[in-house]
């Protein structure tokens, strides 16, 4: 009967005993077999894993590659001046005996605060000789490898590898941006000036070369506009020259007509003259001509004269 009871209790033991033996690795980790804390076993590939049950431990690490942010770090330039500056770095367990050694508990986060304290130590050393320009430019990749190579060399004694290091922030400390802000603004509003200015200066040339040239096309168009005048007063007068010389009679009795419309202008015109007045001439002569002038085309007949004074129509 007790051999009943034994049986099944000895196999169920040697069960979890196999079991506890047995120990997996996933792809994405490594191991360490341990003894009483001392390293007994380094498992690296993914797959089973065998240890002595109830006298080893099995502890697992990352095997991936891991992100560290570090905390903003204040440095001081070559050229004195201060900037806030932050990294970005990769690294990667690649010895788990140092690493376990270096590290002890804690793992990977221990290792993040041992990385970090690398880190703000290599910053400061390497960009305290860079000048701005070097750090704030595009082509600062000779100081982030400076600073990976600090890393690297400090890491190996951890037992971790860093891969890369990137500078993700360089700005002013809070206490200098409103001063750096004023100095940009004041640098561009006195470029701005100095564009006004030069704009100011060139409009002023333009607008003085366009009042010149308008003058001197004002002047030249009045010139011609004389000597057309001129041409054409003396081309008027040799008309009526040579009108008069043709008729002198007809071209007397045309005037005479015009200065008639001109002076009788209005419903209630009146003229206050003597009647003898030679403005009447063709108005008291029933041949068309003044009085007392000959027949023969040859006698010049003299133009009335303009009314000497015209007075406002009687009521």
């Amino acid at each position: 009967m007790r051999a009943i009871y034994v049986i099944p209790a000895v196999l169920i033991v040697a069960l979890v005993l196999v079991l506890s033996s047995v120990f997996i690795v996933d792809e994405r980790k490594k191991a360490l077999v341990l003894q009483f804390g001392q390293v007994m076993q380094v498992k690296e590939e993914a797959g089973l894993g065998f240890k002595v049950p109830l006298l080893q431990d099995v502890v697992l690490y990352e095997d991936r590659i891991l992100g560290l942010q570090t905390q903003p770090i204040e440095v001081t330039l070559l050229s004195d001046r201060r900037l806030v500056v932050d990294a970005f770095a990769r690294w990667r367990i690649v010895n788990l005996v140092e690493f376990r050694q270096s590290v002890g508990t804690g793992a990977e986060e221990r290792a993040q605060q041992l990385l970090g304290n690398i880190l703000s130590q290599a910053i400061p050393e390497v960009l305290g000789n860079a000048t701005q320009d070097q750090v704030l430019s595009q082509n600062r990749a000779g100081l982030m490898n400076q600073i990976l190579t600090i890393a690297k060399r400090e890491g190996q004694a951890l037992g971790i590898d860093v891969i890369d290091v990137r500078l993700t922030r360089t700005d002013l400390p809070e206490q200098n941006l409103e001063a750096t802000f004023a100095r940009m603004r004041a640098e561009r509003e006195r470029e701005a000036a100095d564009e006004k200015a030069r704009g100011g200066e060139a409009a002023q040339r333009v607008r003085a070369s366009a009042d010149r040239t308008v003058v001197e096309l004002t002047s030249d168009a009045r010139r011609q506009a004389e000597v057309i005048r001129g041409e054409a007063d003396a081309e008027r007068n040799a008309i009526l020259a040579e009108a008069y010389g043709q008729d002198p009679e007809f071209f007397a009795f045309i005037r005479s007509l015009s200065a008639y419309e001109a002076s009788l202008k209005g419903g209630n015109s009146s003229i206050v003259m003597q009647p003898d007045s030679e403005f009447f001439d063709y108005l008291r002569s029933d041949a068309g001509r003044p009085s007392g002038a000959s027949v023969g085309p040859t006698t010049p007949a003299p133009a009335p004269a303009a009314p000497a004074e015209t007075a406002p129509a009687s009521p």
